[in-house]
């Protein structure tokens, strides 16, 4: 984190103002915890550091952040949560790695445990409502938000597509808490009444800028028309990028938001070495089998632009002998979701993949990053390369760079603002 991006010291803790906004609802008991109190958690205060004791959080809720080992916040938590647990609406400049996730959920929850639900409350009527341009991060914020509310009696589910589709109207039948979704199946769902947007409190609006590239905004602007009007209801947005087009749509969709904006660029995340070897493309399947079982790596991911070449990266490294699994779009959604859960518990050492797993997965031991081709865009080059050197842990990424990659690179470094050490591979890997 550089020197910047730290925010001062608290002078008085946001969660004790009761400047709500009017729509926020009579504040109830915090439930007791018998067995569990703030004495169990104990994180001293440092200079320029938030710790997530300066909210006045509740206790179910702070539990939780102990039992993720979570002590302090994040420059996007911290800056966010001193607006949105005062009500305020938020458009965010984040990055995936920043802690974003943690931000809107920990907003939201501490929100629902202070504030009673409305009188009958409906079926299928969810309180909040998170929107995900893709299945993998809208199951791995429904995940996240069920860890953080494991100590209370809020009910969170998602409805995604390329999932069971009786078993997610099945969950809508119930009283929700917190609903996450993709636009297509949110609508699906929407149209045949089975969800019902009237009753949002809190709309959060995830990697807007993912949403607009895949050519979402049209369902999203027919899916927020249904819920209460943006001065009615909490809203946040997040964007990797502050493009005119996300700004225009923050402005329609927020209500006097505060603006936030975290940078996070290769040059500042100083837990990742990088690495570039000039290689020829000839060369390059050589040179991966040979660094994966020779350098001994620990849990790998390796990028590949295209689904063909990722599908023949997996079956090289099979028949190398080697640990490997797929994860592209050909891949169905079920085995994807469970190839990602053995990768996290250390099943598979090696994860090929396309950058549908560049953004939005949440995977915090991942030794090093393999870029068998440069991204064709520079931005995804940051997003890959996050995947390692996260919660503090060093990591490794080491990016191939052929003949047709050459193009890429000048740009890759026009993005970062830096240069990227250009080597020859170490001796014996070729």
């Amino acid at each position: 984190m550089s020197e910047s991006d730290k925010t001062p010291a608290p002078a008085q803790n946001p969660g004790q103002n009761q400047n709500r906004k009017p729509k926020r609802r009579r504040r109830k008991p915090r439930r007791s915890q018998s067995n569990w109190d703030l004495r169990q958690f104990q994180v001293p205060a440092l200079a320029g550091k938030w710790r997530f004791h300066d909210f006045d959080l509740p206790l179910p809720l702070m539990r939780a952040i102990h039992a993720l080992g979570f002590e302090y916040c994040t420059p996007i938590q911290a800056q966010a949560l001193t607006h949105t647990l005062l009500g305020g609406d938020v458009v965010g400049k984040a990055q995936t790695g920043t802690g974003k996730t943690a931000a809107f959920l920990i907003s939201i929850l501490a929100y629902f445990l202070e504030e009673e639900a409305p009188d009958g409350q409906k079926s299928g009527a969810p309180r909040s409502l998170i929107i995900a341009p893709t299945r993998e991060l809208a199951l791995q914020i429904e995940k996240d938000a069920k860890a953080l509310a494991r100590f209370t009696s809020l009910n969170v589910a998602s409805v995604v597509g390329g999932m069971d589709y009786q078993k997610q109207r099945d969950n809508l039948a119930k009283k929700l808490d917190i609903l996450v979704a993709t636009p297509g199946r949110l609508l699906d769902f929407q149209q045949k009444r089975d969800v019902d947007l009237s009753e949002v409190e809190v709309l959060v609006l995830d990697e807007a800028d993912r949403m607009l590239s895949m050519g979402f905004i049209p369902d999203v602007k027919r899916i927020i028309r249904h819920t209460p009007k943006k001065e009615e209801r909490q809203t946040f947005l997040f964007s990797a990028t502050f493009t005119q087009d996300i700004l225009d749509l923050a402005n329609q969709w927020t209500h006097e938001a505060t603006h936030v904006d975290i940078e996070v660029t290769v040059e500042n995340q100083a837990d990742i070495d990088q690495r570039v070897y000039m290689v020829s493309d000839d060369d390059k399947q050589k040179l991966l089998v040979n660094l994966l079982q020779q350098e001994h790596f620990d849990r790998v991911m390796v990028f590949g632009n295209r689904r063909d070449l990722v599908r023949k990266l997996e079956d090289l490294l099979r028949k190398a002998g080697i640990n490997v699994a797929m994860l592209s779009g050909d891949v169905p959604q079920s085995k994807r979701i469970k190839t990602l859960e053995r990768f996290r518990e250390g099943e598979i050492q090696v994860l090929v993949a396309t950058d549908v797993a560049g953004r939005g997965i949440h995977i915090d031991d991942v030794s090093h990053v393999i870029n068998y081709t440069l991204p064709e865009d520079p931005e995804d080059y940051v997003h890959r390369i996050g995947r390692t050197g996260r919660a503090g842990a060093k990591g490794v990424s080491i990016s191939f760079v052929g003949e047709e990659d050459a193009f890429s690179l000048p740009e890759i470094e026009r993005y970062i603002d830096g240069k990227l050490p250009c080597e020859h591979p170490p001796e014996g890997v070729l």
